[in-house]
């Protein structure tokens, strides 16, 4: 519970590169739909958008080789 105003830091942030990855940083668990836990082995993963990925759910850089385009815009 919260007595303050403070804004606590996320324990993790998610960040969408452009036509790429999902960047996650921080204290996260990876799990399956059916909650089995994935070793992510280290604190910052890249999460694949493309589906093609041969590490699912893990990022490879295929998404360059198949000129992947993510359909997401920046708004300010």
């Amino acid at each position: 519970m919260r007595t303050d105003d403070a804004i606590e830091p996320a324990a993790a942030t998610i960040t969408p590169y452009e036509d790429g990855p999902l960047l996650v940083r921080g204290d996260f668990e990876l799990v399956t739909p059916d909650g089995e836990r994935i070793d992510a082995r280290r604190a910052t993963v890249a999460l694949c958008r493309c589906g093609k990925s041969a590490l699912k759910p893990f990022c490879d850089g295929t998404h360059k080789a198949i000129n992947f385009r993510a359909g997401t815009t920046r708004e300010g």
